[in-house]
Protein backbone atom coordinates (compact mmCIF):
# COMPACT_ATOMS: atom_id res chain seq x y z
CA UNK A 1 0.00 0.00 0.00
CA UNK A 2 1.34 3.21 -0.85
CA UNK A 3 -0.20 6.60 0.27
CA UNK A 4 1.02 9.66 -2.07
CA UNK A 5 0.24 13.47 -1.41
CA UNK A 6 1.28 15.99 -3.89
CA UNK A 7 2.28 19.70 -3.38
CA UNK A 8 3.78 22.99 -5.30
CA UNK A 9 0.88 23.60 -7.11
CA UNK A 10 -0.35 27.30 -7.40
CA UNK A 11 -1.34 30.23 -9.66
CA UNK A 12 1.86 31.28 -12.38
CA UNK A 13 1.86 33.48 -15.18
CA UNK A 14 2.34 31.71 -18.59
CA UNK A 15 5.95 31.64 -18.74
CA UNK A 16 6.88 30.63 -15.32
CA UNK A 17 7.96 27.58 -13.78
CA UNK A 18 6.49 25.34 -10.74
CA UNK A 19 7.96 22.38 -9.30
CA UNK A 20 5.57 19.91 -7.63
CA UNK A 21 6.63 17.55 -5.29
CA UNK A 22 4.49 13.73 -4.25
CA UNK A 23 5.78 12.50 -1.31
CA UNK A 24 4.94 8.94 -0.75
CA UNK A 25 4.46 6.67 2.54
CA UNK A 26 5.76 3.06 2.78
CA UNK A 27 9.35 1.87 3.09
CA UNK A 28 8.67 0.26 -0.59
CA UNK A 29 8.78 3.27 -2.44
CA UNK A 30 12.01 2.28 -5.03
CA UNK A 31 9.61 -0.93 -6.25
CA UNK A 32 7.46 1.47 -7.44
CA UNK A 33 7.16 3.44 -10.84
CA UNK A 34 5.77 7.07 -10.80
CA UNK A 35 3.84 9.26 -13.23
CA UNK A 36 1.96 12.21 -12.75
CA UNK A 37 -0.86 12.77 -15.15
CA UNK A 38 -3.10 16.04 -15.18
CA UNK A 39 -6.93 16.63 -15.77
CA UNK A 40 -8.46 20.00 -16.95
CA UNK A 41 -11.79 20.54 -16.33
CA UNK A 42 -14.13 18.68 -19.15
CA UNK A 43 -11.49 16.55 -20.19
CA UNK A 44 -10.05 13.54 -19.39
CA UNK A 45 -7.15 12.53 -17.36
CA UNK A 46 -4.05 12.25 -19.87
CA UNK A 47 -0.62 11.47 -19.19
CA UNK A 48 2.23 13.66 -18.62
CA UNK A 49 5.03 12.16 -17.79
CA UNK A 50 6.74 8.50 -15.50
CA UNK A 51 9.83 7.24 -14.26
CA UNK A 52 11.34 4.00 -13.56
CA UNK A 53 11.46 2.61 -10.51
CA UNK A 54 15.46 3.61 -10.45
CA UNK A 55 15.01 7.26 -11.83
CA UNK A 56 17.07 6.10 -14.93
CA UNK A 57 14.36 5.89 -17.41
CA UNK A 58 11.50 8.46 -18.09
CA UNK A 59 9.14 9.22 -20.68
CA UNK A 60 6.97 12.55 -21.72
CA UNK A 61 3.62 13.88 -22.99
CA UNK A 62 5.06 15.51 -26.62
CA UNK A 63 2.92 18.65 -25.09
CA UNK A 64 5.39 18.79 -22.57
CA UNK A 65 8.29 17.56 -23.71
CA UNK A 66 11.60 20.02 -23.23
CA UNK A 67 9.79 21.52 -20.52
CA UNK A 68 8.92 19.31 -17.99
CA UNK A 69 10.99 17.09 -16.17
CA UNK A 70 10.28 14.36 -13.97
CA UNK A 71 13.01 13.26 -10.61
CA UNK A 72 12.95 11.02 -8.10
CA UNK A 73 14.66 10.58 -5.00
CA UNK A 74 13.93 7.07 -3.06
CA UNK A 75 15.69 8.05 -0.34
CA UNK A 76 13.27 10.87 0.59
CA UNK A 77 10.05 8.69 -1.32
CA UNK A 78 9.97 11.54 -3.33
CA UNK A 79 9.12 12.27 -7.13
CA UNK A 80 9.46 15.59 -8.61
CA UNK A 81 7.58 17.60 -11.40
CA UNK A 82 9.68 20.38 -12.55
CA UNK A 83 7.63 22.75 -14.65
CA UNK A 84 9.17 25.11 -16.88
CA UNK A 85 7.89 27.52 -19.69
CA UNK A 86 4.14 26.93 -18.65
CA UNK A 87 1.51 27.79 -20.75
CA UNK A 88 -2.40 28.69 -20.18
CA UNK A 89 -2.91 25.18 -21.68
CA UNK A 90 -1.12 23.51 -18.64
CA UNK A 91 -3.65 24.59 -16.35
CA UNK A 92 -5.45 21.53 -14.75
CA UNK A 93 -5.17 19.35 -11.58
CA UNK A 94 -1.92 17.22 -11.41
CA UNK A 95 -1.85 13.68 -10.01
CA UNK A 96 0.87 11.92 -8.70
CA UNK A 97 0.44 7.48 -9.40
CA UNK A 98 2.27 4.77 -8.46
CA UNK A 99 2.13 1.29 -10.23
CA UNK A 100 4.29 -1.81 -9.17
CA UNK A 101 7.60 -2.38 -11.12
CA UNK A 102 6.64 -1.20 -14.77
CA UNK A 103 6.07 2.09 -15.78
CA UNK A 104 2.87 2.50 -17.95
CA UNK A 105 1.72 5.91 -19.78
CA UNK A 106 -1.94 4.37 -19.12
CA UNK A 107 -3.79 5.79 -16.19
CA UNK A 108 -6.08 2.47 -15.59
CA UNK A 109 -2.77 0.54 -15.23
CA UNK A 110 -1.76 2.54 -11.74
CA UNK A 111 -3.02 1.40 -8.62
CA UNK A 112 -2.07 4.21 -6.06
CA UNK A 113 -3.16 7.95 -6.64
CA UNK A 114 -2.88 11.13 -4.92
CA UNK A 115 -5.71 13.62 -3.96
CA UNK A 116 -4.28 16.32 -6.62
CA UNK A 117 -2.43 19.71 -6.46
CA UNK A 118 -3.71 22.61 -8.82
CA UNK A 119 -1.98 24.48 -11.06
CA UNK A 120 -3.75 27.42 -12.92
CA UNK A 121 -1.59 29.59 -15.60
CA UNK A 122 -2.48 32.67 -16.58
CA UNK A 123 -2.37 34.56 -19.60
Amino acid sequence: QVQLVESGGGLVQAGGSLRLSCAASGRTFSSYAMAWFRQAPGKEREFVSTISIGGGNTNYADSVKGRFTISRDNAKNTVYLQMNSLKPEDTAVYYCAARRVARSMSYQDYDFWGQGTQVTVSS
